[in-house]
């Protein structure tokens, strides 16, 4: 497998390369060119592990890692402890991308810190950008100019397998309605419901959104149009059950069409 030149070469310019790695395609898509680059010198994954971040892909992370025999750190970011973060403003990301990216600069010891950024992801309100701009954090894929198709169609050619197709998925706090306090307890309801829901539904693209109002979750809208009446019931009634396990007691289960980033809300 030939990289792309211009990813090739962001990938093999640092003296020691830290890949901050989520368990989403991106980033693991970075770790296995980072792997060939530079055939697996002076390279370091790095996962946090946060109430934020779902077990599932953690145990990606570790698997994935321990698949290639890749030196794997497993860090607290502390984002936690953040009284900003955790109040949940309009740009709450910038503070978890902060407190991420300043543990793994330390932790690099003056080596290269790479994310898996691609250029569309630069076409949206990211408050996390402007956290990897203040710690130096390298881009590859945007450096290499590519999109998150280019990212997928790389992740084939490199024999990711299923990882290639992996929905997006950010991190649990991204689903919690704007001004909402950010709560672990409530992060691992969210994280059971969807859990319980794609068990039944396989790796399709799923949130749940802990809002004002109650709870959202919201199915690709090609799914629900395949879905019956009966059976979107049935789907709610899973959400309610694995919500009130974790806590969720009585609140109120919409179902609706997904919407990227539909628990923001601008000022």
């Amino acid at each position: 497998m030939i990289l792309p030149s211009v990813l090739a070469e962001a990938l093999q310019k640092p003296d020691r390369l830290a890949i901050a790695v989520s368990g989403g395609v991106d980033s693991l898509c970075l770790s296995a060119a980072a792997e060939l680059a530079r055939k697996d010198q002076n390279l370091t994954l790095c996962h946090a592990v946060s109430p934020a971040v779902p077990d599932a892909a953690t145990g990606r992370v570790k698997a994935f890692a321990k698949g290639r025999g890749l030196v794997l750190e497993i860090v607290d970011a502390g984002e936690f402890a953040d009284k900003r973060y955790r109040a949940n403003p309009v740009d709450r990301c910038y503070f978890c991308k902060s407190n991420l990216y300043g543990t793994l600069t330390r932790l690099a010891r003056h080596g290269t810190v790479a994310a898996g950024t691609n250029l569309d992801d630069l076409g949206d309100y990211r408050p996390g950008l402007r956290a990897a701009e203040e710690h130096g954090i390298l881009h590859p894929f945007v450096q290499a100019r590519m999109t998150k198709a280019d990212v997928r169609a790389l992740a084939r050619s490199l024999g990711l397998g299923d990882i290639a197709e992996l929905p997006a998925s950010p991190c649990l706090a991204s689903r919690v309605e704007t001004g909402l306090r950010v709560e672990p307890a409530e992060l691992a309801m969210i994280d059971a419901v969807e859990t319980a829901l794609r068990a039944d539904l396989g790796e399709v693209t799923l949130r749940c959104r802990r809002l004002h109002a109650g709870l959202a979750i919201e199915l690709d809208q090609d799914l629900m149009d395949g879905l019956d009446a009966d059976r979107l019931a049935e789907l709610t009634t899973r959400a309610r059950e694995a919500s009130r396990q974790h806590g969720g007691g009585d609140l109120a289960i919409t179902l609706r069409p997904y919407r990227r980033g539909s628990a923001f809300l601008h000022a």
